[in-house]
């Protein structure tokens, strides 16, 4: 039989999903969020996508397999170079994935360490700065992985900017 604990059986869980999305993902941080997507997207042909769910569905307990679902159903593979990459953040279970597309040439390690300065970040409650220090690593990645279109920079933006609340 599986351990059950109180957090589980109460939904503790969810109710601080949606704590933490209230409290640290207000209209200024998000606007901040996407003024730094918007301009740091100027700098390479990537295009990235934030999307944070404060309480995962029952449907999909997985959360790499909840990421590859919110990929496809916010069409971020839907560029012209297929750049585009998806930072997912599961409130409710404290997981960070980031799913990017097959146009992208940059190693999984790399990906893996945005996670991890980023799960050092929240854990430490540092949410917008974490989410922003983020943002700029996964530019980082993507100014190599994902050189600019044209010399003048500029690339079209073919994904909003604006994250998106699950």
């Amino acid at each position: 039989m599986k351990k059950r604990t109180w957090k589980t059986l109460t939904g503790m869980s969810r109710l601080e999903g949606a704590w933490l999305q209230r409290t640290h993902f207000h209209d200024a941080a998000l606007a901040q969020i996407t003024e730094h997507i918007r301009q740091s997207e100027t700098q390479h042909s990537g295009e990235l996508m934030v999307a944070i769910e404060a309480v995962t569905p029952s449907h999909e307990p997985d959360s790499r397999l909840r990421a590859l679902e919110v990929f496809g159903r916010l069409r971020t593979w839907d560029t012209q170079l297929n750049t585009g990459v998806l930072l997912y953040l599961a409130l409710d279970k404290g997981r960070i994935e980031i799913v990017a597309d097959r146009g992208i040439n940059a190693a999984s390690d790399a990906w893996q360490t945005v996670c991890q300065g980023l799960q050092q970040r929240l854990a430490a409650g540092d949410y917008l700065p974490g989410i922003l220090e983020a943002i700029g690593a996964i530019e980082a990645i993507l100014r190599h992985g994902c050189p600019p279109l044209s010399q003048t920079n500029e690339n079209p933006n073919l994904l909003p900017d604006n994250p998106v609340l699950l």
